[in-house]
């Protein structure tokens, strides 16, 4: 403290100690000290006396006066920053210059730091003054660190891996919570989700600094090659549109996938791609140019976002059912084309940038020519049932015997991860409209999808929820054996699928016979290598379960009317 003082030519303790330890009065030395220090204002020197009598120490007043001085002094440098003209840095940085040696001062630090958060460019030795001082570090102004971050980038990951790993476990903890027992998990709009704490914290901490940004966005991709979770994908997304949405250009500008990743937000917030957004995105992939390759890596992860993936794969069988209305086939559809164009890029962006091989997938010409009309076919066999079911009191479309698809539809699902999405979303499209026979027809297929795929959270999420509201469809023997025997019972070694299952005995137990129910708790049981959250949920499962009482049967009453008295007339004879 001294030293800065010394600086500025004010006396410090140090002074005052020399002066105590020199003089023969020690009052005399005090006050004297008091009055070449004091605020030099001559009609405050004889007010002075009252405060004493009031009981108020010196150091409080001194204290408040600082308090308000500093409040001008920092109003003045704001005003300063914004309207001080073309030499408003000129000033700013002479202020620093002459201020700054008292930075380690506590009272007076707030004028030295307001300073420097509004200088665009600090000298680096102030800068490393700040970052080698723990409490001037995390006293600094947002604007400060950027500019110790963008030159020290392990520090700045330190700063941003916190709020990282809280992104991920948000997303978690809305794909897996049993609270809700609607689809959450997508209904939020995109602009409604970017106004999340993390996104906001994190698009505060780059500011307008591209190097900030860069830095975020390869931190992104790292994490999602080594992990393969796709909730980066969401980020690196969500990130980019908040940006875009302060409106700053100086990022906006050099992105190269701006323009695709908002036209893609826009297919996300309609929740379809339709076919002016179709045409868009393809002039994008088409006019990729010769040596920018590297930018289908970005673009293949905007496209790997679980809700684009989710829009895209939603938009696919809205085509395929308008193949089925107008009786044309999917291969001649050029929206069916882009989408899974569109589909194969976000399902290979992990091999993608792995290998730094730049290429769009090549799309398997037999997908569009003997998968999808297999699919195809399905729906239109739904839609016969349906039909003849709404005009034929006679026909039972439950009792038509399940028929699962054939070989071929699951050597695609085994090896092709394009058939797969189709295949889960066709499931949830039987769910979604309550087709018993349907969902019975190709859920016990999805356990054989590519890479494990129907088992991911951010399906199983909209497939539970789905299945929750349909809980009377459980009291029938088929539907509960192929949900729960047929494809989640198989998987649940797995903390979340296990989780997933809790969730759907929550809302459907009391449908379920007692004898399966009990031998689907005796099994779902937690081990000691699962979390304390699966405990506690499986033991409130419990309880609900044995308190459980189910709704009484009204008893049919009788009409209290004359008219029952009276005799049935007698049929006339033949």
């Amino acid at each position: 403290m001294a030293s800065g003082l010394d600086k500025l030519g004010i006396p410090g303790g140090e002074d005052l100690r020399e002066a105590l330890t020199n003089c023969s009065d020690p009052l005399a030395a005090i006050e004297e000290f008091q009055n070449e220090n004091g605020i030099l204002l001559p009609s405050l020197k004889p007010a002075l006396p009252f405060l004493d009598l009031h009981g108020i120490k010196r150091l409080e007043f001194h204290t408040s006066i600082l308090d308000q001085m500093i409040d001008k002094l920092t109003t003045r440098i704001k005003t300063l920053a914004s309207d001080g003209g073309n030499d408003k840095f000129d000033k700013l940085e002479s202020l620093l210059e002459k201020s700054f040696p008292v930075i380690k001062i506590k009272t007076v630090r707030p004028v030295v730091l307001c300073i420097l958060k509004h200088l665009p460019e600090i000298k680096p030795d102030y800068l490393k003054i700040i970052l080698e001082d723990p409490e001037l570090y995390a006293e600094a102004a947002t604007e400060v660190k950027r500019q110790i971050w963008q030159d020290n980038q392990s520090l700045f990951g330190d700063e941003v891996s916190p709020l990282l790993s809280q992104y991920i476990r948000e997303k978690d903890s809305s794909l897996l919570n049993h609270e809700n027992s609607t689809l959450t998990f997508y209904s939020p709009i995109p602009k409604n989700r970017r106004q999340g704490e993390v996104v906001q914290k994190l698009v505060h901490m780059i500011g307008k600094n591209v190097k900030l940004y860069d830095m975020v966005l390869q931190f992104l991709r790292t994490l999602f090659l080594r992990t393969r979770n796709n909730h980066y994908c969401t980020l690196r997304a969500e990130i980019l549109m908040a940006i875009h949405d302060l409106e700053i250009n100086e990022i906006c500008s050099v992105d190269p996938c701006h323009k695709f990743t908002w036209c893609v937000d826009a297919c996300i917030r309609e929740r379809i791609v339709n076919a002016n957004r179709a045409r868009e995105l393809q002039g994008f992939l088409d006019g990729i140019k010769k040596g920018q390759e590297f930018v289908l890596g970005d673009l293949s992860m905007i496209l790997c976002d679980p809700f684009a993936l989710n829009t895209i794969s939603l938009s696919t069988m809205k085509v395929l059912q308008h193949c089925v209305n107008t009786d044309t086939l999917p291969r001649e559809n050029i929206d069916l084309q882009l989408l899974i164009r569109m589909m194969a890029l976000g399902l290979g962006a992990w091999s993608m940038i792995d290998s730094q091989c730049f290429k769009e997938p090549k799309l398997d010409i037999s997908l569009f020519t003997k998968f999808i009309p297999m699919i195809v076919g399905m729906i239109v066999d739904d839609q016969i049932r349906s039909t003849t079911a709404r005009i034929s009191e006679d026909f039972n479309p439950t009792a038509v015997p399940v028929r699962l698809p054939s070989e071929l539809y699951a050597e695609y699902i085994i090896d092709s991860p394009i058939a797969s999405l189709i295949a889960m979303y066709y499931s949830l499209q039987a769910l979604r409209i309550k087709d018993r026979v349907a969902a019975c027809q190709i859920i016990p297929t999805l356990m054989h999808c590519e890479n494990d795929r129907a088992y991911d959270d951010t399906f199983l999420h909209p497939f539970v929820s789905y299945l929750i509201q349909m809980p009377e469809d459980f009291s029938h023997n088929d539907f509960t054996s192929v949900i729960l025997d047929d494809f989640l019972m198989p998987a649940i070694s797995r903390e979340s699928v296990l989780r997933h299952l809790l969730r759907v005995l929550w809302y459907v137990h009391h449908k379920i016979t007692p004898t399966r129910l009990e031998n689907v708790m005796t099994a779902a049981q937690p081990s000691e290598e699962h979390s304390e959250t699966v405990h506690n949920l499986y033991q409130q499962l419990s309880v609900k379960i044995s308190t459980h009482t189910p709704s009484p049967v009204t008893p049919q009453q009788q009409l209290d009317s004359p008219l029952m008295s009276v005799p049935a007339p007698t049929p006339a004879p033949p």
